[in-house]
């Protein structure tokens, strides 16, 4: 028995499987849809209901599925405090945990239920891939977002003693100068806070132009990562050639 719950839960070779996943999938997207309605204001009382009956089903349906999942478990433990283990619990607990708050906690709790999103990774092919591409590169954005960071910081030190003694107000630290380096190193280009010295301004375009190449380097990476991916994916397929996957 444990055996066909397992190829039925952790697999897609049969038509249950498929079907499993499929209604976890749709499940998930439809509770963060009506996550979303709950946010409208002046809804009706019978609405409310509605979606609180629906929420019911889904906590009913995750916290089955994640019953089932610990006890196909080969080691219980191991699952609990593992990555998917831990997404399936922090879906349900927001549920079990307002049970004894008042509405208010309740109310900041209940936003723990977006981590249903990050479930999604486990059952879709695409999702999948995109972890299994970040995984690819895993040292090379991490080695990448430090290096970032360095430049964030240097360019609000940059930014602050250029602009410190003519708009002391706007630039009046490194903290605060950490703001116009976010946007402007991301290219965002809010506008907010502006320099209008010189130096200022010239040291804005250098970090305009190493903004760009932060934001195309890691695409680059990513893209050359997801089509390995994809390429793995198609040897595993043509090695399996019965597989539905």
């Amino acid at each position: 028995m444990k055996d066909k719950i397992d190829k039925i839960v952790e697999t897609r070779e049969s038509k249950a499987g498929l079907y499993f996943d499929y209604v976890i999938q749709v499940l998930i997207l439809l509770s963060i849809a009506s996550f979303t309605i709950e946010t409208l204001p002046d809804l009706e009382t019978e609405i409310i209901n509605y979606l609180e009956t629906f929420e019911l089903i889904c906590i009913v349906i995750f916290s089955l599925e994640y019953l089932i999942r610990l006890y196909i478990a080969k080691s219980k433990l191991k699952f609990i405090f593992s990555f998917y283990g831990i997404i399936d619990i922090l879906a349900i607990l927001p549920f079990y945990l307002t049970l004894g708050f008042d509405l208010r906690s309740a109310r900041v709790l209940r936003f723990l239920r977006l981590f249903r999103l990050i479930k999604l990774i486990r059952y879709n092919k695409a999702i999948r891939r995109f972890q299994n591409a970040f995984m690819m590169i895993k040292q090379e954005l991490i080695m990448f977002s430090t290096v970032s960071l360095i430049l964030f910081y240097l360019s609000a030190v940059g930014i602050y003693y250029f602009e410190n003694s003519v708009q002391p107000e706007s630039f009046s630290s490194i903290f605060s100068s950490l703001w116009w380096s976010v946007v402007t190193l991301t290219t965002v280009g809010y506008g907010d806070i502006v320099p209008i010295t010189v130096g200022g301004r010239i040291f804005t375009f250098i970090i305009l132009m190493i903004g760009l190449g932060i934001i195309a380097i890691p695409s680059g990476m990513i893209s050359s990562a997801l089509t390995e991916a994809r390429a793995i994916e198609k040897e595993e397929k043509e090695k399996s050639p019965g597989s539905n996957l």
